[in-house]
């Protein structure tokens, strides 16, 4: 399933109505076992610049906002729904990438991103914290310094560079993204999806496992690995010599 962020004249920036209707095509996808890889990307000359700040004027405000509120409503369930995926997301950034914009790319599994393309934590520039994950993702990618250093000067940080840091997989041309992100996203969709569900589960909580922990979950994962159809096709295929057909179970 390819998904389109479609608000290019506020280069797709978020509002209620783009959360609601990302958040309904991800649970679709979630649900729908004819899916078995994600694509997003973004319409237009940007990714995604965050928050549409348009209607965030505080000069016609009579109260400070919530924006934890904002946050708990919007963001951080689709930050939790993009990490809970049991299927591939690959997210093909086709240009500027700020604010939440930057992070909620940074959530999705792999990270491909045209040369052009630069990822900017522009929340300092008003005042505020890095939201969707951002304060938690990029130490852990980048270490504390580079995250620091991001989050505190704003300053833009090309996709070369973040593909040469470890903050994304790869910088493409321009016009190979799209046919590099789609190949990819068909490969995996080809592929043992389970095992990738599977996968991602470990990858995921090895942040707060010790070693001795991380083991007994690689066992536990392993014997619901070994007892799919998608090990068995595999194994077969391999003996074979031929290709697998994998279904995702």
């Amino acid at each position: 399933m390819t998904l389109t962020l479609n608000r290019p004249d506020k280069l797709n920036s978020f509002n209620p109505e783009l959360h609601e209707a990302l958040r309904a095509a991800l649970e679709q996808a979630r649900n729908d076992a004819a899916v078995r890889a994600i694509l997003l990307t973004g319409a237009g000359r940007a990714f995604c610049a965050g928050q549409d700040l348009g209607d965030r004027d505080p000069r016609k405000a009579t109260e400070a906002p919530d924006l934890g509120h904002t946050i708990e409503t919007f963001y951080n369930p689709l930050l939790r729904l993009i990490r809970s995926l049991d299927k591939p997301v690959i997210c093909a950034v086709n240009g500027v990438a700020a604010g939440a914009g930057a992070n909620i790319a940074l959530a999705c599994d792999i990270v491909l991103a045209a040369k052009s393309a630069k990822f900017i934590q522009a929340f300092s520039k008003i005042g505020l914290v890095p939201d969707s994950g951002g304060t938690w993702t990029l130490p852990r990618l980048l270490g504390e310094a580079r995250a620091k250093a991001l989050v505190l000067t704003a300053e833009p940080l090309p996709a070369q560079t973040a593909a040469e840091w470890g903050l994304i997989w790869k910088a493409v041309d321009d016009d190979q993204l799209m046919p590099e992100a789609t190949a990819l996203a068909k490969r995996l969709a080809a592929g043992p999806t389970f095992g990738i569900g599977l996968t991602k589960q470990a990858i995921h909580a090895s942040a707060a496992n010790t070693f001795d922990q991380q083991l007994d979950l690689e066992r536990d994962l392993q014997r619901m690995a070994g007892r799919s159809a998608d090990y068995a096709e595999g194994v077969a295929a391999f003996l074979d010599k031929r290709a697998p057909e994998f279904k995702g179970r």
